[in-house]
C-alpha cells in the first residue's frame, strides 16, 4: 500500500499546488477527489476525520495527516531534500508565507467572484484586483532577474505561487502587463511531470 493520500478537489488551487509536487518528485500516491460543493457535514466521512480544519487538501502519510498546503509542501521538500528544500530552507519558507497571506489569498477570491460567481460589492473587488495586481507585480520582479523564484531550479515557491495561474480560465483576467511572469509561468509547464489542473484534479 502507498504511503501517501491526497484528498483534494478540482475546484482548489491549494489541493493542485500539492498534487503537482507529489508529481514533479515522482511520489508513487493515491488520490482522492473531495466534492466541496455540499456542506462539509456531507462530504467524503474519511476525509472529514482526517481534515482537522475541514478544508482541502489533506495528505495522508502512513495514516497520519498533514493539513494546510504549504505545511504540506514544506514536509515534502524536507522529506524527499528536494522543491528548494536543498537551496535555502529560509527562503523557501519566506516565499511560502508570502504566498498564503498575499497571492494565495487575493487572486482565489478575486479570480472565484469574477468569473465562477456573483461579484462582491465593487469596492471589495477593486481591493482584492489591487492586491491581486500588486503580487503579480512583486511575482513578475523576482522572475525577471532568474528562471524560477529560488534560482535556476523550480521549489515549492513556485509551485505555491502559481498554482491558481495554471487554471485555464484566468487567461479571461487582464494580465497583459506581467510577460515575465508568463514566460515563468510557461517554464512551470514545461517540467517533467506537469500536467494541468483538469487532468489531475477531476
Amino acid at each position: 500500500m502507498t504511503r501517501y493520500r491526497l484528498y483534494g478537489s478540482l475546484q482548489s488551487g491549494h489541493s493542485y499546488k500539492v498534487r503537482l509536487a507529489l508529481l514533479l518528485l515522482g511520489i508513487e500516491h493515491e488520490y482522492r477527489s473531495i466534492d466541496i460543493r455540499p456542506s462539509r457535514e456531507q462530504r467524503d466521512p474519511e476525509w472529514q476525520r482526517a481534515s482537522r480544519f475541514g478544508e482541502v487538501p489533506v495528505l495522508m502519510v502512513d495514516d497520519r495527516p498533514i493539513v494546510q498546503s504549504n505545511a504540506i509542501l514544506l514536509h515534502l521538500a524536507r522529506e524527499h531534500r528536494g522543491l528548494g528544500w536543498d537551496v535555502d530552507t529560509d527562503r523557501l519558507t519566506e516565499w511560502l508565507f508570502w504566498e498564503a497571506n498575499r497571492i494565495g489569498l487575493a487572486l482565489p477570491i478575486y479570480r472565484f467572484h469574477s468569473l465562477l460567481a456573483a461579484p462582491l460589492t465593487p469596492d471589495a473587488m477593486a481591493w482584492l484586483k489591487a492586491r491581486m495586481m500588486a503580487d503579480l507585480a512583486v511575482l513578475e520582479e523576482a522572475v525577471t532577474v532568474r528562471p524560477f523564484l529560488m534560482g535556476e531550479k523550480v521549489s515549492a515557491a513556485d509551485l505555491a505561487c502559481s498554482a491558481y495561474l495554471l487554471y485555464e480560465d484566468v487567461a479571461e483576467l487582464d494580465l497583459a502587463a506581467f510577460p515575465k511572469l508568463h514566460a515563468w509561468l510557461a517554464r512551470i509547464r514545461h517540467l517533467p511531470g506537469w500536467l494541468p489542473p483538469l487532468e489531475v484534479m477531476g
